[in-house]
């Protein structure tokens, strides 16, 4: 469902609204078939699980609604983790970015169009 261009073009106008809406500025991620990853930073207006339950309902109401597809969309809950220092970041962003790889969706995970990155974030 999430791999899809209306799909991907509308987690993107979303992760684009999350600093006005939450505070929290999205860098890089990537969309799979039925699953989501990104990078995260901010929370000045709300939690992280109040980012990510909005984030959630937003983009189940547009997706569904132009798919014509039932709820839900998304899992209850979601999984998060904390990154520490530069050296975290860049390798859980190449274990990210190369996902759609292993699971034999493209050869170089250069070719897969559902990511890229919102805002850089230093850490």
């Amino acid at each position: 469902m999430l791999a899809r261009p209306e799909a991907f073009a509308i987690l993107r106008e979303e992760f684009s609204a999350a600093p006005e809406r939450y505070g929290w500025t999205i860098g890089r991620f990537v969309a799979m078939p039925d699953h989501l990853h990104f990078f995260c930073s901010g929370g000045d207006k709300a939690s992280l699980s109040r980012f990510v339950g909005g984030f959630k309902q937003w983009t189940a109401k547009r997706i569904l609604g132009a798919a014509g597809a039932p709820a839900p969309l998304w899992q209850r809950e979601f999984f998060d983790h904390l990154l520490r220092s530069h050296e975290s970041y860049e390798a859980k962003w190449h274990y990210v970015r190369d996902n759609p790889v292993r699971p034999g969706l493209v050869g170089n995970a250069d070719d897969w169009p559902y990511g890229g990155e919102i805002e850089s974030l230093i850490l």
